[in-house]
């Protein structure tokens, strides 16, 4: 199985457990979010212009404890933890 293929499997996996419901918090979060949005669009090659001062990479340092809590998440769901972050950041 491809690098790429098994992405996609973890992805689809998480994707498919039951939606959580949001805090109120999260709510108010969402909402201005979408009021944020005014259904603009961008040229794919526009946005990989803009994009292209962004390496991708992040070092974050943490603490020990946050790293092996998050780790351990990650082996739960059977992604790396690098996956895993990107998941919980989005």
């Amino acid at each position: 199985m491809t690098k790429d293929k098994k992405v996609d499997e973890m992805f689809k996996r998480i994707d498919s457990r039951p939606a959580v419901e949001l805090t109120e918090e999260e709510k108010l979060s969402l909402a201005e979010a979408e009021a944020m949005d005014d259904g603009t669009m961008i040229d794919l090659e526009d946005l990989k212009k803009e994009l292209e001062e962004y390496s991708g990479h992040v070092v974050v340092r943490m603490p020990r404890s946050l790293h092996k809590k998050l780790k351990e998440a990650a082996s739960i769901e059977g992604v790396s933890l690098n996956q895993y972050i990107i998941y919980k950041l989005a």
